[in-house]
């Protein structure tokens, strides 16, 4: 038995155990595939609130609701004409870089988030920055970032949390949902969260200093910083459009219930 096969299976194997699906999920407010699809644009994030193992520990680790997260890119084969084309490009453990359809988070909560601004060209670059990363797989070389997902609740002090989650072998195909996405942007120098300082340009004048950016790791990119970047805007799709509150039909509250007698 050589070490690489022995490697591949014992990651295989922890893949597996964390991407079961965790019986107690209940979705709160679902968006349909149709308002999903009327609503979305190439480049945006579509944050998911997963419902697997290793979803509750990004969760818990990252203090979000959100534990995955694809970019829509449109239908990307000659599947244009089909009831469900692969619209988004995302990354998982057990698959790598995939396309899948809309329909994939059908029963999930979602939320996307759009990048402010982008030209066509920018789109375009993002596009294919994501189309050619499609077959990379997770690294199995270093199957200890793995485990480390083992433990639900692991002892970690917030401000290491982070940290923990970026832990990894640095190959330049290995890729989670965040990463990839990250590197993408990234590829055509658009913010997330970066780092920001102040350049002094040598006066007393505070209004004069320059706010400078630097790019933070791709690696240190969780699903909730799409959610919390000030250069991506938060898209409802229930609300998009010729949103009307009158026309929506409430249910009567029982007669001699509290909510009547309060009235």
């Amino acid at each position: 038995m050589s070490i690489n096969w022995a490697r591949n299976w014992a990651g295989q194997a922890v893949i597996r155990y964390l991407n079961k699906p965790i019986r107690r999920y209940e979705p709160f407010s679902m968006i349909s595939t149709d308002q999903l699809d009327r609503c979305l644009q190439p480049g945006d994030v579509l944050l998911v609130e997963g419902n697997r193992r290793i979803s509750a520990i990004i969760k818990y680790l990252t203090q979000s609701t959100w534990s995955h997260a694809a970019v829509y890119v449109g239908p990307i084969f000659d599947d244009k004409q089909l009831p469900d084309p692969k619209v988004l490009i995302e990354a998982r453990s057990e698959k790598g870089v995939q396309a899948v359809p809309l329909s994939n988070y059908r029963h999930f909560n979602t939320r996307i988030c759009r990048p402010v601004g982008l030209t066509a060209e920018d789109r375009q670059t993002l596009v294919d920055f994501l189309k050619a990363s499609i077959g990379h797989h997770y690294d199995m070389r270093n199957i200890v970032d793995l485990f480390r997902y083992l433990i639900p609740h692991p002892p970690v002090p917030i401000r290491f949390r982070r940290r923990m989650l970026a832990f990894g072998s640095g190959d330049p195909t290995r890729a989670i949902c965040s990463t990839l996405i990250a590197k993408a942007f990234q590829s055509i120098r658009y913010p997330i969260l970066p780092d920001i300082t102040q350049d002094d340009p040598g006066t007393n004048h505070d209004y004069t200093n320059r706010e400078i950016m630097h790019i933070r790791h791709h690696s240190l990119f969780t699903p909730r910083d799409f959610d919390l970047s000030p250069y991506f805007a938060v898209v409802k799709p229930s609300i998009e459009g010729d949103f009307d509150y009158r026309s929506l039909v409430w249910a009567e509250p029982p007669s001699g219930s509290a909510a009547a007698a309060s009235e």
